[in-house]
């Protein structure tokens, strides 16, 4: 795999199919079926796909880019004080290159603020410490950017479920298969602005090639463009232009664990050569923190045995942060 080149091949856009999942939610199983079934040959291929038909107002999107961009407008001084070093659930702003996605590159030319599951401290799941369990860190200056994003995050949460049952059907289970998962989730509201590039390094990108840690990433991201993957076939970085109407899509580490890599987390990357300030808003639905992540014994061929180890969600992201988190 070449990931040293950094250029990527503009391809049409049905190379990543645009799926219009609204049917997920209709009460004839024929065409849920139908559904699952497109969902299917995507996670088969890239892993990666445009979802149309989420039914997640327009005004709602504008919002939340709107504040993002206020946010990160803010004085240097100001979003310090929301540093994520703050708090003790991995919440608030990172800084300019405060992740390394990629292993050997610099770090990500990037700032961040992650926002989730609100919890006052005196949740047990707070006082014991549990992982990415506590309030967030909002600003104090910014009137709208709290209502806004708790919205938008309530709204990504019933997508995010819809689209597991989606994944269900695709692998021929029940629909409810994953709905252990997708109770008392841990997902992940992370607001990114990438700079105008200067010219990249050779070993420098605006986020480097990774695999998603968790279930699904549901992406929106500005008209800049920008997002590449990674296309085995070609061996290649295609990428992953805005198309209006829709979400990127695309599985993380744990579906591929559960489908014993049937299904693909597929390698992308950001690359930020639009020579404009780019925003995107990653909403990351990672499930149960004590749910179990095995394989699904439908997914393995005769005679096949699983390739990973039973994980919960919690031990899985765990080790992941672990990983690409530069000590500060």
């Amino acid at each position: 795999m070449t990931q040293q080149t950094l250029t990527a091949a503009r391809v049409e856009a049905a190379s990543l199919p645009i799926i219009d999942v609204a049917d997920l939610s209709s009460s004839d199983p024929s065409k849920r079926a139908a559904v699952g079934a497109a969902l299917r040959a995507a996670c088969l291929d890239k892993g990666f796909f445009y979802c149309s038909g989420h039914g997640i107002p327009q005004g709602l999107i504008d919002a939340a880019f709107q504040e993002a961009r206020a946010l990160f407008d803010l004085p240097d001084a100001d979003k310090d004080l929301l540093d994520k070093s703050n708090s003790n659930c991995n919440r608030g702003y990172e800084t300019l290159g405060g992740q390394t996605l990629e292993t050997g590159a610099m770090p990500d030319r990037k700032e961040g603020y992650y926002i989730g599951v609100e919890l006052p401290e005196n949740d047990p799941r707070v006082v014991e410490g549990r992982f990415n369990r506590g309030p967030n860190i909002w600003p104090s200056d910014l009137a709208g950017f709290q209502p806004t994003m708790q919205a938008y995050y309530a709204a990504l949460s019933v997508l995010g479920e819809t689209l597991m049952r989606g994944i269900a059907l695709s692998l021929d289970l029940p629909e409810d298969t994953f709905a252990p998962y997708c109770q008392d989730h841990l997902a992940t509201l992370r607001l990114l602005h990438y700079p105008p590039a200067r010219p990249y390094a050779p070993d420098e990108r605006g986020a480097g090639a990774h695999t998603d840690f968790g279930g699904l990433t549901i992406l929106m991201q500005d008209d800049n463009g920008g997002l590449q993957v990674f296309d085995a076939a070609s061996d290649g970085w295609i990428h992953a232009d805005p198309v209006p109407g829709t979400f990127v899509v695309n599985l993380g580490d744990m579906i591929a664990r559960w489908t014993n890599d049937r299904y693909r987390s597929t390698l992308h990357r950001v690359m930020n050569t639009s020579g404009r300030e780019r925003y995107s808003i990653p909403f990351f639905y990672v499930g149960n923190p004590d749910y179990e992540v095995k394989c699904i014994p439908t997914c393995l061929e005769p005679g096949e045995s699983p390739k990973y180890d039973t994980i919960t969600v919690e031990g899985h992201l765990n080790s992941m942060y672990k990983k690409t988190y530069v000590s500060k």
